[in-house]
């Protein structure tokens, strides 16, 4: 989304409502959406448009609900400091007829300072074989083949992560593949590899390249569960090096440095 136009408070806060309410109309118009697009932007005037929000009186029924949808997302360090202190508020103490609900990927990717203001509720996936259901019958054309399973195994279990892993799984995947052949290169090749890596931003592309990678190093540990017990234990010592920076990146870490450590652990359980 564009960065509002506005310089008053009240007016690029309905900027941003305007936005929102266009991107609503989107996805009703075509429920088989792609990922969000990021508010960075204007994270001040996100924030107080759902102060407004909270506070209003429900139209229908006792109660309200506000749904924040990807909270993964959310780096309140990188926004200012009196958005991030104005999220977080709403999050601790919101009006007694309203629920905010967050939704996550995983739990661990949110930040700590959130996390701790919330009541987990764990909902599982759909299972395999009801995203390749899915992806054969709604989408056209249909994937295939390889292609198809490479879907089903980004998806794990989950229909909306399956529609978002077309092109953004491809240029995951080649992230990967051009991590792996970094390390086999040398520390030389690692290290260029890790420098040319941004040094913001750690969440989005970078922990999508990390998921890509480790999503291979699951499927190969699987292959090699009973032909090489040796080299099944340092793949899945390399899955656990890789896990742990996908945790890291959640927070203010920089993209190059672990990039750089990771690399380095891979090459020591080559």
């Amino acid at each position: 989304m564009v960065r509002p136009k506005a310089g008053d408070q009240d007016k690029q806060i309905d900027e941003v409502e305007s936005l929102l309410a266009e991107a609503i109309a989107a996805r009703r118009s075509d429920p088989l959406y792609g990922p969000p697009e990021p508010m960075a932007s204007h994270p001040l005037a996100s924030i107080r448009l759902v102060q407004r929000r909270v506070n209003l009186r429900p139209f229908a029924g006792a109660r309200k609900v506000v749904i924040l949808g990807n909270a993964e997302r959310l780096v309140v360090q990188e926004a200012s400091q009196e958005a991030a202190n104005a999220l977080l508020k709403v999050l601790e103490e919101p009006p007694e007829d309203t629920f905010i609900i967050l939704t996550a990927r995983e739990a661990r990717a949110l930040l700590p300072t959130i996390r701790s203001r919330l009541v987990p509720v764990r909902v599982g996936g759909v299972g395999d074989e009801a995203v390749r259901r899915f992806l054969q019958t709604e989408l056209d054309p249909a994937p295939r083949g390889a292609a198809l399973e490479q879907r089903v195994l980004l998806a794990q279990g989950s229909i909306g992560r399956a529609l978002a892993a077309g092109a953004e799984g491809d240029t995951a995947e080649k992230a990967a593949e051009r991590l792996l052949a970094a390390v086999r290169g040398g520390p030389a090749r690692w290290a260029a590899a890790a420098l040319g890596q941004a040094p913001w931003a750690a969440r989005g592309d970078f922990t999508a390249g990390l998921d890509a990678l480790a999503l291979r190093l699951r499927d190969g540990a699987a292959k090699e569960a009973r032909e090489n017990p040796e080299r099944l234990r340092r793949r899945l010592a390399a899955l656990q090096a890789v896990e742990r920076i996908r945790v890291e990146a959640q927070g203010n870490v920089n993209p190059q440095l672990a990039l750089a450590v990771l690399a380095r652990d891979l090459e020591q359980l080559a």
